[in-house]
């Protein structure tokens, strides 16, 4: 197993005129990423490759921090700088989404419910207008409208709004983000606001961020296919998924694209090939194009240098255990979920397990308490150990069997 590597007062009249220029704007935006032979040239060519300090070959990356997990066991492929906070751009409008979708999965939102652009939210065009689902000043739009804006769009408008709806500010909302990272896992972020805006205080770290995709993939199962939509159309103006992945490998679905000065060029993405879910964080690259490349490069070598092992399944007996004093003198142990581990190509038909079970056990004993371990190896090596737990209660036996077990006990030694 490889682990490694503020708004200003505007004259109503001005407000109308600025409404008149959003509405009117041109009819697509952010224009579909197009591939182009340049492009599959350079995704192509090999990638310069280093060794880690576990003696694997890794690419070489010009950005400043990148990591490749595993979905299913968040495991860390590889990495490079991977716990260095840094900007995350529009990266950061991973977290509002998923925060929107999560009140969405419990019936705190609902999908039909008016959000109103506020004038603190509202895109005033310029710079901003990169980034913009162009709600008009106090209109309202549907939240599941909103949240497209965010995903697709990336509207930094749209997240303002949802981020006031939702939180009552962009502060109070910023301090819910903040919750959630930590209660993720997230150790080396934090946020300031919920569009990604520049501030010297507003970091993650990519590790942080394939926690985040993980979150989102696993826990918002109903609103991941958002995330792989090509194009949204709102208020005449459609506009395209700046993930240019999307356009070019089948198997990417997701997730998220970023960009200011400060923070460079950003891509959170996640590929599915043959049952194997990998995710890619790509920070400070050069350029839209770069990142894409960057991220086929690690999903490709991810691809051909891992794949997925699954030591043990649910419910399956693994061992059978001596209990004490129960009404049953055995219990069969195994895992309580799929165990799945990440071993290096073709090694997943080498994986041997050892169980261990704890000495003495008692009745009663609890379906599902731990009651041992299993150890995943291969050639030698250990790969990673789950608890193994009973598959059944046994329950205690009456005191006369006890004693009966008791008097047998003694003579059986």
């Amino acid at each position: 197993m490889i682990i490694r590597l503020r708004a200003s007062r505007l004259l109503p009249s001005v407000i109308a005129a600025a409404c008149l220029v959003a509405a009117a704007a041109p009819a697509s935006s952010a224009p579909h990423p197009k591939p182009h032979a340049a492009a599959r040239k350079a995704a192509a060519a090999a990638p310069a490759m280093t060794t880690d300090a576990n003696g694997l070959s890794v690419p070489v990356l010009a950005n400043k921090a990148w990591v490749l997990m595993d979905f299913n066991t968040g495991q860390i492929l590889a990495s490079f700088n991977g716990d260095e906070p840094l900007p995350p751009a529009s990266l950061t409008k991973m977290m509002t989404s998923y925060l929107v979708e999560q009140g969405l999965k419990a019936g705190r939102l609902k999908p039909t419910e008016p959000v109103t652009m506020s004038l603190s939210a509202w895109c005033r065009g310029g710079k901003d207008g990169d980034s913009c689902m162009f709600v008009p000043l106090n209109a309202q739009a549907s939240l599941m409208d909103m949240l497209r804006g965010v995903i697709i769009d990336s509207g930094n408008d749209a997240s303002k709004a949802l981020a006031e709806h939702v939180g009552g500010s962009e502060s109070g909302f910023a301090a819910m983000m903040n919750a959630e990272a930590a209660r993720l896992g997230m150790t080396h972020s934090h946020f300031e606001n919920s569009a990604g805006l520049p501030d010297p205080n507003h970091k993650a770290s990519a590790r942080d961020l394939a926690v985040l995709a993980q979150a989102i993939i696993r826990n918002s199962a109903d609103y991941y296919p958002i995330y792989a939509e090509h194009e949204f159309t709102y208020n005449g103006i459609k506009q395209g998924n700046r993930n240019a992945l999307l356009y070019t490998d089948p198997t990417v679905d997701g997730l998220k694209t970023g960009h200011t000065d400060e923070a460079g060029y950003c891509l959170t993405a996640s590929a599915k090939r043959n049952g194997m879910r990998l995710i890619s964080v790509i920070m400070a690259a050069d350029s839209a194009q770069a990142r894409a490349d960057q991220t086929r490069v690690l999903f490709n070598w991810g691809y051909a240098n891992f794949e997925e092992a699954t030591p043990a399944q649910a419910g399956a007996t693994l061992a059978t255990a001596k209990v004490l004093y129960g009404v049953a003198p055995t219990v069969a142990a195994g895992v309580a979920q799929p165990w799945t581990l990440v071993v290096a190509k073709g090694k997943a038909a080498t994986v041997q397990t050892t169980v261990t079970l704890n000495p003495d056990l008692t009745a009663p004993i609890a379906k599902g308490a731990v009651i041992g371990k299993v150890v995943a190896s291969a050639g030698g090596k250990p790969l990673g150990e789950a608890p193994v737990v009973a598959l059944a209660a046994v329950e205690r036996a009456g005191f006369f069997k006890r004693i009966g077990q008791r008097i047998s006990g003694w003579f059986s030694k």
